[in-house]
């Protein structure tokens, strides 16, 4: 049976948003992993979450690149991957989880981890539902990352619709697991404002963010800011900690400074 059956989720956006030649995109990525900004010490503490944007690569690559390259060390320890991103094409209440039992990306097939799913199954916030996730572009940007850095992993891959912060925070407790479960917050964060005017704001949400105040996370701050202020809640309840690896936008990487989108990046831990 072909990889790319029923019971897979083939890639969308390979070829547009990032690239969908398997050596290119390796190379691409090792480029931005080479280049991230070192921003960790020695004695802090390795994540147990992660805050990335989910633009095209030109755009976002460099600012992702710096929150994945806190993984390098966790190579062979994380083996569940949990990512909850905002949906872009799909207008629904609650979380969605996919049929498929496989996502696919250049760099291969990642198995879905069917008991996880299943530990979601009484929740009446969390919906079965294959169209939310099969053009969503913001979980499978993250993917190669992934695939990229770690061994192998299986994924909880979570599609965030209409759903108030304690309802994502329920979901994040239920997967949270251990050691060995990484979580990863997929979101933008300011859209087509000017250069300036898009710093300030970015400023006062990552502001926000790094003093675990999800409540001052507004509407037009972050395209992901449900799956965000779920996430912020969460650490601010187990008394974690979060810092800002990179906070640019698409007018320091690769785009006109008159109307950019925002990218930060985050360690949770």
């Amino acid at each position: 049976m072909s990889q790319f059956s029923k019971h897979s989720r083939a890639p969308a956006v390979a070829g547009m948003f990032y690239p969908a030649d398997v050596n290119t995109l390796k190379r691409e990525i090792r480029d931005y992993l080479d280049n991230a900004r070192e921003t960790s010490e020695p004695s802090q503490p390795l994540p147990k979450a992660l805050v990335v944007p989910h633009a095209g690569y030109i755009y976002s690559g460099p600012v992702a690149a710096s929150a994945y390259k806190q993984l390098l060390p966790l190579k062979h320890q994380i083996s569940r991957v949990v990512i909850l991103g905002p949906s872009h094409k799909v207008a629904f209440s609650g979380l969605a989880v996919p049929e498929s039992e496989r996502f696919i990306t250049p760099l291969g097939a990642i198995a879905i981890d069917q008991q996880a799913i299943a530990q979601l199954a009484d929740l009446n916030q969390v919906i079965v539902s294959e169209q939310a996730h099969r053009e969503e572009h913001s979980l499978e940007v993250q993917l190669p990352f992934l695939q990229e850095i770690l061994d192998d992993f299986t994924l909880v891959p979570i599609v965030v619709g209409d759903a108030s912060m304690q309802d994502v925070a329920e979901v994040i407790n239920r997967l949270w697991g251990d050691q060995h479960t990484l979580i990863v917050i997929s979101t933008d964060l300011s859209h087509y404002h000017e250069y300036y005017q898009a710093k300030q704001l970015d400023r006062a949400t990552s502001d926000a963010i790094e003093n675990l105040k999800p409540e001052l996370i507004n509407y037009e701050d972050a395209c992901g800011r449900n799956g965000l202020k779920g996430m912020l809640s969460v650490a601010r309840e187990k008394h974690l900690s979060i810092n800002t690896l990179d906070l640019r936008n698409s007018g320091d990487t690769a785009g006109s400074k008159d109307s950019v989108v925002g990218y930060g990046a985050y360690a949770i831990h």
